[in-house]
């Protein structure tokens, strides 16, 4: 041995070139891809339905369906006398006879052919935009769907205007 401590203080005994702080910011550098991983994995869905919804979409033949969308919600304020809007998180169910907008079951939109309010669908770019209501009660929902935009509204539309 030339004399030197082979373990000097401040170094990690394994490998004498790595010091022991530098040790805790590796862990936690190796920590942050486990952390996201985790996080991802448990992010919380919109797409639950309770039984009595489920069987009422299988009985009505589901169209499309796209679950953790994010949408644009429209709506007119009494408060501060104009159109506002937010982004809310949903999933969308179209079946043969019903447009299905809901996070976990809790409607935001549920059109029928035996809606009464006015309602129509359109697309702009590459967004889906249904509307319902008129005045200043007229509320929109817009989205992007995950593919092919136009056979969206095309299913939405055939919804709205069977039975009109």
């Amino acid at each position: 041995m030339d004399g030197r401590d082979p373990h000097p203080r401040g170094t990690l005994g394994a490998h004498p070139h790595i010091p022991v702080a530098a040790l805790g910011s590796l862990r936690s550098l190796l920590a942050v891809p486990a952390v996201l991983g985790v996080v991802l994995a448990c992010r919380a869905t919109t797409g639950r339905l309770p039984a009595d919804l489920a069987s009422r979409f299988e009985a009505e033949s589901v169209v499309r369906r796209a679950d953790d969308q994010v949408f644009r919600y429209a709506y007119y304020s009494r408060s501060t006398r104009g159109n506002r809007w937010e982004d809310r998180d949903a999933s969308i169910i179209v079946t043969r006879s019903s447009v299905f907008i809901h996070k976990n079951g809790k409607v935001g939109l549920d059109l029928t052919p035996a809606t009464r309010k006015a309602t129509e669908v359109r697309r702009e770019g590459d967004r889906v935009i249904i509307s319902a209501g008129g005045g200043k009660s007229k509320v929109s929902w817009s989205f992007r769907p995950p593919a092919d935009a136009d056979g969206w509204v095309g299913a939405i539309r055939a919804v709205l205007t069977t039975g009109r």
